[in-house]
């Protein structure tokens, strides 16, 4: 007994000192706000503010020492985040997580962006101010990877960090690019409908550009299976660590429609959620330049910011820059294909991908003359189909560096227009107000038209000759409105108008946030910031009321339960809102999914119906479609001798759906609020180990808004209980030239990428309120605030 005593006091001993051991090395992984540090080549002293939510405020005598320390505190906050970034474009994700990552890996190695990255390096004048401003930045990270603590992922992967290079910073803004992309994950899945359904049955999907009836207005081979392309390169985004970005919303008021007749700015970038989020937020001071940015980990200037002067942000533009070729392979030597000038060799380059764990895997990349071959590496595509991926921001000159530090140095609202023409990828839309009442919407993107005969939505024939002749645009036919006579320019992803003509292809989303947002801009001409906090947090569809309400009257409510007599009570009285004690939108969203299901699935099947489900096309269709009484998908083709009319598809998809919600929240129609149904978890890579969850995740919090309203927390519609959150927004801000010291912002979790720091998740609560916090500009009120770290020229 006395034994057993003894070892049960050793066994506690030891759970004691292994539990302060960790308790310990984690208090040792806290980032240091409050300190002094050498810093080598910074010429002058320079001091670092880090406020209440731990946004760093640098103040120097130069540029080149305020990047050099913004790099240091960068990598302090988010040296994890910035090692994900980096690893992605040139496939060295599997040297960390192993196979699970090697999908991922081998279809970025033939991207073709990290040969890009390596292009644009070698043509570089090094003796730019941005070449500069970079080199000190990364000087900055370096530092600190060579002298700071490692985050506590680094420990639990057993990471150790190389230096930081001119390539990743390149490599990152590449992956960023690419997220935009949609051609990718929607034109294979088309082609598959044409090919194996016939183009009756895309009659319905607007790939023309007719559904896009909310359109931003200037001033100034049969039977072939390629939806596996779809499937493969939807799976590798959703499975990355980092997230891609979705939509957005912007608007910029005027100064005659604001009450005290200055300009007010608003965005609120959609992307999907993770842990750390997307946006690190710092304000840098110097002598000739300020900015209040917002970066991606490992870049060195702000996609997002603002100043005194101005403001600037941005939203996706949706345009198709992203085309997809068959090639046409020589029968007698399959290291060729044919163009209209006859066979011509494909390029091979060897490619490497370090496996944790396991051997190294080595690909033998073939690209054409359109860009790299990526059938050959997706998962369950055709391998005996060559598909070649030709991406504008591979195949033009790529000036991003440049174009983005130019966005945060502009002079005026010219020198800013001028800047982004050096985007030719991503398409983006960019927004613009300043100090002098100028109010701006430009959009990015190096455009093209291709033969009229041509549709872009599918798979292009590589040999012809025709689908890929592309006549490029002039930057000066680039969609824009710069003070326009209504006050107010705003994007939400959706279609703009015909250029010269020419609607111009691509993506684009619903009508919903569009006509939601010119309607609440048009009719007031008093606006306030408080004003448009409460505008950038509405819950309200513009569409969805009317939508359900059409949906009601196809019902055959004959034999339908006391439960959904209720339910459909409840849609009748609905105005459209999501917010969290509503009752409609739980049934509204399950509807959705069982009329899209009961629709599509038959003929599509279910993994290609899930693949609809995730492009924007769908979101852009089912409104229009679910309004046909005659439409060729109403019909169940699993079903014998029987054609199926709209009426039985929707009152099968209603009864599915009151079924389900009865099984998951009981039959009282009155508890089946949407904030049971509507929750957000903001998820870590790690977190994704039960042991760790709780750890490194945040959350969950149920919260209100839905698909398509400005508040868009965005989720799949699915035969889930719980519509979990994968996307929104990324930030929220909005500046005020009124009075731009108290222009507000919030992040969804919080500034530090550090778990062990208070700045991990201390904005989250808020966020899920939708409560805003200043970003802060007043020295004398940043020093009240903050603690301070000082940087010193190493001796």
């Amino acid at each position: 007994m006395k034994i057993l005593k003894k070892t049960a006091i050793l066994l506690l001993a030891i759970m004691i000192i292994t539990l302060l051991g960790i308790v310990v090395f984690l208090q040792f992984k806290k980032p240091n706000y409050e300190t002094e540090i050498e810093l080598i080549q910074l010429s002058k002293p320079t001091t670092t503010y880090f406020d209440t939510y731990g946004i760093p405020h640098i103040y120097a005598e130069n540029e080149i020492d305020a990047q050099r320390v913004l790099g240091y505190v960068h990598a302090q906050e988010r040296l994890w985040q910035m090692e994900l970034m980096r690893r992605i474009a040139p496939g060295k994700l599997s040297e960390i997580f192993g196979s699970v990552m090697v999908k991922n890996d081998k279809f970025f190695v033939t991207s073709g962006i990290e040969e890009n990255s390596e292009i644009t390096i070698a043509n570089l004048d090094k003796n730019t101010e941005t070449y500069k401003l970079t080199q000190a930045y990364l000087d900055g990270i370096n530092q600190y990877i060579a002298e700071g603590t490692m985050p506590v992922e680094f420990t639990l992967l057993g990471i150790s960090p190389k230096k930081f290079t001119l390539k990743d910073v390149y490599n990152i803004f590449g992956f960023m690019s690419f997220s935009f992309a949609m051609a990718q994950k929607t034109d294979p899945l088309l082609t598959d409908i044409r090919d194996n359904l016939g183009m009756e049955y895309l009659a319905d999907f607007g790939i023309h550009g007719e559904l896009g009836k909310k359109q931003l207005k200037s001033f100034k081979g049969k039977t072939s299976e390629f939806a596996e392309i779809s499937k493969s390169i939807t799976a590798i985004l959703e499975k990355s660590p980092v997230p891609a970005f979705i939509g957005s919303n912007s608007w910029v008021i005027g100064a005659n429609k604001t009450k005290n007749r200055k300009v007010i700015f608003a965005n609120d970038p959609h992307i999907m959620f993770a842990q750390p989020g997307t946006w690190f937020e710092a304000h840098i001071v110097t002598p000739k330049h300020e900015m209040y940015g917002y970066y991606l980990a490992g870049t060195p200037f702000p996609l997002l910011g603002h100043n005194r002067e101005y403001a600037y942000g941005l939203t996706m533009f949706e345009n198709d820059d992203l085309d997809l070729f068959e090639e046409k392979e020589n029968p007698e030597n399959v290291n060729e294909y044919l163009t209209k000038n006859g066979y011509k060799k494909y390029y091979f380059l060897r490619k490497t991908i370090k496996v944790k764990d396991s051997s190294t895997i080595v690909l033998n990349v073939k690209s054409s003359l359109h860009g790299p071959i990526i059938s050959n590496v997706l998962a369950g595509a055709n391998k005996e189909k060559s598909i070649a991926m030709s991406w504008i921001y591979t195949q033009q000159k790529n000036q991003i560096l440049e174009a983005v530090y130019g966005l945060s140095h502009a002079m005026n609202l010219d020198d800013f227009h001028a800047k982004i023409e050096l985007i030719h990828a991503p398409g983006l839309n960019i927004m613009y107000g300043d100090a002098k009442d100028n109010i701006a919407w430009i959009t990015s993107g190096k455009l093209y038209k291709l033969d009229k005969t041509v549709n872009p939505n599918f798979i292009l024939n590589g040999s012809n000759g025709i689908d890929d002749q592309k006549e490029f645009l002039p930057f000066s036919e680039n969609p824009f409105a710069v003070n326009p006579p209504w006050n107010y320019v705003y994007s939400s992803n959706n279609q703009v108008e015909k250029i010269n003509g020419y609607l111009y292809p691509g993506y684009y989303l619903p009508k919903d946030r569009a006509l939601r947002i010119d309607t609440l801009l048009s009719v007031k001409s008093d606006w306030s910031r408080k004003d448009v906090e409460q505008m950038i947090l509405d819950n309200t569809s513009s569409t969805a009321s009317q939508i359900v309400n059409n949906w009601i009257l196809t019902l055959n409510q004959n034999q339908f339960s006391e439960t959904e007599k209720v339910a459909i009570d409840e849609l009748k009285k609905w105005s459209g809102s999501s917010n969290l004690n509503d009752i409609a939108p739980t049934i509204y969203n399950k509807w959705i999914y069982f009329y899209l299901k009961n629709t599509f699935e038959d003929e599509l099947g279910e993994e290609k119906f899930k693949l609809l489900l995730g492009t924007h096309i769908m979101k852009q269709m089912f409104g229009s479609q679910s309004q046909k009484e005659q439409s060729i998908w109403w019909d169940d083709i699993t079903t014998k001798n029987k054609k199926e009319t709209r009426s039985e598809i929707m009152t099968l998809a209603f009864k599915e759906a009151i079924k389900n919600l009865e099984t998951n929240f009981g039959s009282d129609v009155k508890l089946w609020n949407w904030k049971k149904a509507h929750t957000l978890e903001f998820q870590h890579p790690l977190g994704q180990v039960k042991l760790l969850k709780g750890f490194f995740n945040v959350g969950p919090f149920e919260v209100p808004g839905a698909n398509e309203v400005i508040n868009n927390l965005m989720y799949f519609y699915s035969d889930e209980k719980i519509n979990q959150v994968k996307a929104g927004p990324s930030t929220r801000r909005i500046i005020d030239f009124s009075d731009v010291e108290n222009s507000v912002s919030i992040l969804p979790s919080g500034n530090s990428g550090n778990p062990m720091s208070k700045h991990y998740n201390d904005q989250s609560e808020m966020y899920v309120n939708g409560q805003f916090r200043k970003m802060l500009l007043n020295k004398k009120e940043i020093e009240k605030c903050s603690t301070k770290m000082v940087f010193s020229p190493k001796k």
